[in-house]
């Protein structure tokens, strides 16, 4: 069974007039979902998460303090790409507590696997900052709460989002049970993801693409780099950051990929999930811009995840 965590608070996030993280990202993905083929979704609301659960991966006062700073009224901007309105604080607790609950029906049984459509992302926020959209770290809260509840011992994060998630990164590097493998454009937004940074457990995988590549290229680097990498790691919970701004619809980047490339990977994983931990996954919603193309993805993932 699959479970699909997503919650109306999350809708109402808003970071202002011709802002790409619109709140009908998260309307053309529910909507895909609501297609008789996903029918026997199990559909539940995302709780908030706790300060303590975020304070696992975030420094201590980050979170109080992000919150301090939504407004009653109008809107903040933390940094040139990342601003808050009145209900962004509650849609990213929502976001997280979205992903402390997947991971707790999948450790416990409740469900095969999970997919939590929410918003806003949360890859690019680090220890210390939100940025890039981005203002808890939805999915490193999520691994933190399986590590310290369900005494889970290796966690591996996949990122297929265009975009590096320098904060997964970040905060997956002083973590030696966890691993961290990536696809996105490279060189592109932020800066990060090198095929050299390893961390210092060597529990970091990049497999950055070019430009303009496509299919050819993406298959390419899930076979040689991230499926090999998480087969030698053996993971006990698998968890995808699902960006799918990797699209060649996507205003935002330049690779050429489309819907049948996701389900594809999705697949690929979900082979890795029944090798190694049960088949538990736990997939979360990050990037994504053009609406038909983030509404074909995103069905087409979800697709996979309850045929598998």
């Amino acid at each position: 069974m699959t479970i699909l965590f997503t919650h109306p608070d999350c809708v109402l996030h808003n970071p202002g007039p011709g802002h790409p993280e619109r709140p009908e990202r998260l309307k053309a993905v529910l909507a895909a979902l609501d297609h008789p083929d996903f029918a026997a979704l199990d559909r539940r609301e995302a709780p908030l998460a706790t300060i303590d659960q975020i304070d696992r991966v975030h420094d201590a006062g980050f979170a109080g303090a992000l919150l301090a700073k939504v407004p009653v009224n109008g809107m903040v901007r933390l940094d040139p790409d990342t601003a808050v309105s009145p209900r962004s604080g509650t849609a990213a607790l929502r976001a997280a507590g979205a992903v402390v609950a997947a991971v707790d029906a999948v450790m416990t049984g409740a469900a095969a696997n999970a997919f939590c459509a929410v918003r806003p992302p949360g890859h690019h926020a680090e220890p210390d900052r939100a940025m890039g959209f981005c203002l808890f770290n939805s999915i490193a809260v999520g691994a933190a709460h399986a590590q310290a509840v369900h005494g889970v011992e290796r966690i591996a994060i996949v990122d297929f989002d265009v975009h590096h998630g320098n904060g997964t990164q970040a905060m997956t590097a002083g973590r030696q049970n966890w691993l961290y493998a990536s696809t996105r454009q490279y060189p592109y937004y932020p800066g990060t993801g090198s095929v050299r940074e390893h961390g210092p457990y060597n529990n970091i995988v990049n497999a950055p693409l070019a430009s303009g590549a496509g299919s050819a290229e993406f298959r390419a680097a899930f076979e040689e780099a991230i499926i090999p990498a998480l087969d030698r790691f053996r993971p006990e919970l698998l968890m995808i950051s699902a960006g799918f701004d990797a699209h060649r619809r996507d205003p935002l980047a330049s690779l050429e990929l489309d819907e049948d490339d996701f389900a594809w990977a999705t697949e690929a994983l979900a082979g890795v999930a029944r090798r190694h931990c049960g088949g538990r996954i736990v997939s979360l919603l990050e990037g994504g811009y053009d609406l038909t193309a983030l509404a074909a993805s995103a069905a087409a993932h979800v697709r996979v995840l309850m045929n598998v």
